[in-house]
């Protein structure tokens, strides 16, 4: 079977599963995403979802949803409900039903009696304490433990008696027997299960003693008849365990692990234990925070399904680890979003502009385009009326040249409207403009100044009376320092980006925008991209997210810095 690979740019795992094929080692491709359903998911498991579905797609074959669930201290349902949710809102459908690691408890039970019988398994009676003195060091091999000799029928009455809940939790644990002396870690003799009292969201209170990961991943990898097992190079020195626990036990099939780089970005945290703690802590407001990495905040945030596949598909898979300028990933949205968001117009911080040449009963309907370049996309109305906010930013009693919007005295267009004079600032009593009274020239609608004068700046508005009160919450980097996964728990809090987050409950947009669904992503012209807020976002209160700028702007900010 040969596939054409014209349509993704090649990789070392293509390449790979192409020779597979040809050679008839396997006639279909079976991958299979395997979180564990204690967190959410984040931005480089995104990477490992497009990388799995990706490949099967590529490949016509299947690929697995599956929980390796084998901690339920850490695990919880609205975990595995949100990581559903994550992969098909990524535009990925697995296939059949939701596996279970904890489906496979019986047959992992039975497989670790097999190894027992077979004397390459042991029930251990060292405290935590001694199991860590007896383990060794990186430097220095690791002891037998005193209890690795007992009898096969001693350890089977033993873990049977672990199975029927008779000991207490960490009283014994069931080992595998390979190595003291290895210089690998994970092969001196690695615990394949412990005891744990604790309900598990899946199979209830039917167990009391669960296995561990390294023994769980491999097997079900084997009962599923998985043909690729792909991960990231973090597991690269769990391999030799993978392919133990395969070896010894009587599995249906067996199957190969292969690693990638895992993706790492600069000013992002992706530790779950991290990211908990800014949950924790209240940084943020929750997993889906859209200043988190996580999936979810990231929808929440307004960027794409597509976007974040064509960025995992832009930085590639390869086999050392590096890091991806975030830079990347926000390109990769503003570029989706330039193409397919319709424009739109939002004052964030209004100033009230009055044309006092204007009649002050009359409601002229103007028309705007949705989208420059997309004719499809229809047109809007946008009423225009005497009295009008334009942004605080905007307006200048004084300016040099390279100021190209109203300035008192000057001409502007206003967009899709007419060009207007400032002629008068209205101040309170603490000298802060309130208003600005301005004149219009009527002949200038949708064309320039008929006495050949030129305006330079051009400038959004909304009417003052139609326009609809909104919530806009500008969002930011989380954090201000490249490298915050660097740093250990305590400290990475401190590189907090202290306006990752400004809220103006004053906005006003154009009234096209009142009956905006949740999660609809528009360009406010001259401002950048925002999206409807899926949750707090109401008929009554118009809640808007912003999801990236026109431009970059940390480019500028970190080129200063250098």
């Amino acid at each position: 079977m040969s596939n054409d690979l014209g349509a993704k740019p090649s990789n070392f795992l293509t390449k790979i599963i192409q020779a597979d094929l040809d050679s008839g080692k396997h006639s279909e491709v079976i991958t299979r995403f395997p979180p564990e359903p204690n967190g959410f998911l984040h931005v480089g498991h995104a990477k490992s979802i497009c990388l799995n579905f990706g490949l099967a797609e590529q490949f016509q074959g299947r690929c697995h949803l599956r929980f390796d669930d084998t901690n339920p201290e850490k695990e919880s349902p609205e975990y595995i409900q949100s990581i559903q949710e994550d992969i098909q809102w990524l535009g990925f459908q697995w296939d059949g039903e939701v596996r279970y690691a904890s489906s496979y408890f019986k047959q992992l039970h039975d497989w670790a009696v097999e190894l027992i019988k077979a004397g390459q398994a042991y029930v251990c009676s060292l405290t935590p304490e001694e199991a860590r003195q007896y383990r060794g060091t990186l430097t220095e091999p690791g002891k037998a433990s005193p209890y690795r000799e007992r009898s096969v029928e001693e350890n089977l009455d033993l873990f049977s008696r672990m199975k029927a809940g008779e000991f207490k939790e960490g009283e014994h644990v069931l080992r595998a027997k390979i190595d003291m002396a290895s210089p690998n870690m994970n092969m001196r003799d690695p615990i394949l299960y412990r005891v744990r009292f604790v309900e598990h969201h899946q199979t209830g209170n039917e167990w009391c003693i669960y296995p561990m990961y390294d023994f769980t991943h491999p097997l079900s990898d084997a009962i599923e008849e998985i043909t690729h097992s792909i991960c990231t190079l973090e597991f690269e020195d769990h391999r030799p365990l993978y392919d133990w626990a395969i070896d010894h036990v009587s599995v249906p099939a067996k199957p190969h692990q292969y690693e990638f780089a895992r993706l790492n970005l600069n000013y992002t945290v992706t530790s779950k234990r991290k990211l908990k703690q800014l949950v924790d802590e209240k940084i943020v407001t929750g997993w889906d925070d859209p200043r988190m990495p996580t999936i979810s905040g990231m929808r929440r945030r307004g960027f794409t399904p597509n976007s974040i596949r064509n960025f995992c598909d832009s930085i590639g898979v390869a086999k050392a680890n590096s890091t991806v300028d975030v830079g990347m990933l926000e390109a990769a949205i503003r570029d989706d979003l330039n193409e397919n968001a319709p424009r739109a117009m939002g004052v964030l911080r209004p100033l009230k502009l009055t044309i006092t040449n204007y009649p002050e009963s009359q409601v002229e309907e103007l028309t705007a385009p949705n989208h420059p370049q997309r004719e499809a996309l229809g047109q809007r109305t946008l009423p225009f009326t005497r009295e009008i906010f334009i942004d605080q930013e905007d307006f200048r009693e004084e300016a040099n040249k390279k100021f190209k919007r109203l300035v008192l005295g000057k001409e502007v267009r206003l967009r899709n409207a007419y060009v207007v004079r400032a002629d008068e600032v209205i101040k309170d009593e603490a000298g802060h403009i309130v208003e600005i009274k301005c004149t219009y020239d009527a002949d200038t609608l949708g064309k320039d100044p008929a006495d050949g004068r030129k305006v330079k700046g051009v400038i959004h508005w909304v009417s003052a009376t139609h326009s609809v009160p909104a919530e806009v919450r500008l969002y930011d980097r989380l954090f201000n320092d490249a490298t915050p996964d660097a740093y250990k728990d305590e400290d990475f809090m401190s590189f907090i980006n202290p306006h990752s987050l400004e809220v103006l409950a004053d906005a006003r947009v154009e009234p096209s925008l009142k009956t905006a669904a949740p999660e609809t992503t528009f360009q406010f012209e001259r401002e950048g991209y925002f999206v409807v807020d899926r949750y707090d976002s109401t008929e009554d209160k118009l809640i808007f997210n912003k999801t990236i700028g026109l431009r970059d702007t940390w480019a500028k900010v970190e080129a200063g810095s250098q």
